[in-house]
């Protein structure tokens, strides 16, 4: 563990603060992650990383508690993330804090998340009587879990990518799985996913794909750098003209994180999936 990663809440013990405090969020750069990727200042993609926080209260004015769900939209152009327990002990500092209405909370809750990403934050606060709208989904295309295929390699492997293009076969196609899992940089604590690759050009080998999405099993670090590892990796051995990655973590601690990256798709869908 270096100094950086010394200094983060993670693993920590910690004292739960009841009232307001900002001061609890803590950046992470993005660049010191990118810089290893080899990814340029001018990312050669667009996206966002949206948590779901499911573990939201306050108090009104008169003392009275209440609920609420929470959808965080960070953009990846953002100059820090942030690290997820920080969120998680921002959160709870609204506990015992009393607030005129919704929208106060949630343009504090904008103001200080951008703050600490370093670029603005988009957040939507859901009331406890819009909780019976939300639903599951489904990731879109093509499911490729069911391959017969044999796996020994469980620790990361970009190499496994190597010749996994067809340039004799263009197609346009969206694949998922269900199996990646990787473990918290700091705690190695196991952050399971679903992800999805949609990608235009030459055909990539579905076997392949999913000896290098397993390979993640053993692999440490945060979800917003695996999703951009995985897209630097399909981009350096697999060259397709579009490709889009969206991975759906698992919640720990209320939260959920779901980071999007892509060269060609603006419009991300909230996709809520049934183990999360």
């Amino acid at each position: 563990m270096n100094e950086f990663e010394a200094n983060l809440p993670l693993g920590k013990t910690t004292i739960y603060k009841a009232e307001y405090d900002p001061g609890l969020l803590c950046p992470i750069p993005r660049r010191l992650k990118r810089d290893e990727l080899g990814l340029p200042d001018v990312l050669p993609f667009h996206g966002v990383d949206i948590w779901n926080a499911y573990e939201i209260s306050w108090l009104t004015s008169q003392g009275k508690p209440v609920v609420a769900m929470g959808e965080f939209r960070v953009p990846c152009e953002s100059p820090n993330l942030i690290e997820s327990k920080s969120i998680k002990l921002y959160l709870n500092s609204f506990n015992q804090t009393r607030f005129d209405d919704f929208e106060s909370v949630r343009a504090l809750m904008s103001q200080d998340l951008g703050g600490a990403a370093g670029a603005p934050v988009d957040v939507h606060l859901l009331g406890a009587a819009e909780f019976v709208d939300e639903s599951f989904a489904t990731l879109p295309g093509h499911c490729i879990d069911d391959l017969d295929i044999k796996i020994e390699n469980y620790a990361l492997d970009p190499g496994l990518l190597k010749g996994a293009a067809d340039s004799q076969q263009q197609v346009a196609e969206a694949l998922h799985s269900h199996l990646l899992k990787s473990n918290c940089l700091v705690t190695s604590q196991p952050d399971w996913g679903s992800v999805l690759i949609r990608s235009e050009g030459a055909r990539i080998d579905h076997e392949a794909l999913l000896r290098y999405l397993v390979s993640f099993r053993q692999h440490n670090e945060f979800h917003e750098q695996c999703v951009e590892r995985i897209y630097a990796d399909l981009m350096r051995f697999c060259q397709p003209q579009k490709l889009t990655v969206y991975a759906r973590y698992t919640r720990r601690g209320g939260l959920d994180i779901n980071p999007y990256r892509s060269n060609f798709e603006y419009e991300v869908e909230n996709l809520r999936l049934a183990r999360q």
